[in-house]
């Protein structure tokens, strides 16, 4: 796949070089060209200097057959416009933009731009954005047999009750990430759009919780 990162900063540098090393293409938009020493000699992608919501910027970046965006610059207003220009006017799949106030996350989402919020693991959270496919384990126990991993989770749960979506896919949902706040559920918590949600599963089980989270709930159930 080839992805496009606008920002060169910390986090910017960090996506490039391990979705690289992940087998990736990549390109990276920043205004300043020195920033593209946080890449290192060896980064073997696309350095352009630009906008990263200029047009043209974004075509000589490859953004015509990217199928990711990270807007992870260090302005909120460049990254949601960057991420909509990917999003409304190249049709790019998988969009995330960076932002620096949580006051704006509900805004983003309602556009339908997932946001990561900066927090020291900001640079893991968005390569979840970007390569969203299967779950993705956040810490396993020592024998091997649990782990607890955000799931991709289908739009059809939205409306739907954590205790349902407990009983049929037999996890327990550790906590759901909202508008970049993590908050613990009750069984009466509601799925939001947007929700991030983060499970505790037998590794055992992964393929079908997969299944049951991508399917949605059956008919009828609340």
């Amino acid at each position: 796949m080839h992805i496009v990162i606008m920002g060169c900063g910390r986090v910017g540098s960090a996506l490039a070089q391990t979705l690289e090393q992940q087998g990736h293409t990549v390109a990276v938009i920043d205004r300043d060209p020195t920033a593209f020493r946080r890449l290192g000699s060896g980064f073997g992608g696309r350095r352009v200097t630009g906008v990263g919501f200029d047009q043209d910027t974004l075509r000589e970046a490859g953004i015509e057959e990217a199928g990711a965006f990270a807007a992870v610059s260090s302005g909120d207003n460049s990254n949601i416009i960057a991420a909509r220009v990917a999003r409304e006017m190249f049709d790019v799949e998988n969009v995330a933009a960076r932002i620096y106030d949580p006051r704006r996350a509900e805004v983003y989402q309602r556009l339908g731009i997932p946001t990561v919020a900066t927090v020291r693991w900001t640079a893991d959270q968005m390569l979840r954005r970007l390569l969203p496919s299967g779950a993705e384990a956040l810490w396993r126990d020592p024998s091997g047999a649990v782990q607890l991993a955000e799931v991709y989770t289908s739009e059809a749960w939205v409306g739907h009750r954590v205790s349902v979506l407990q009983e049929e896919t037999g996890v327990r949902v550790g906590f759901i990430t909202r508008l970049g706040e993590a908050i613990l559920p009750t069984a009466q918590t509601v799925l939001q759009e947007g929700d991030l949600v983060h499970v505790i599963m037998r590794c055992d089980d992964i393929e079908k919780v997969e299944a049951a989270f991508a399917e949605g709930p059956e008919e009828g159930q609340r």
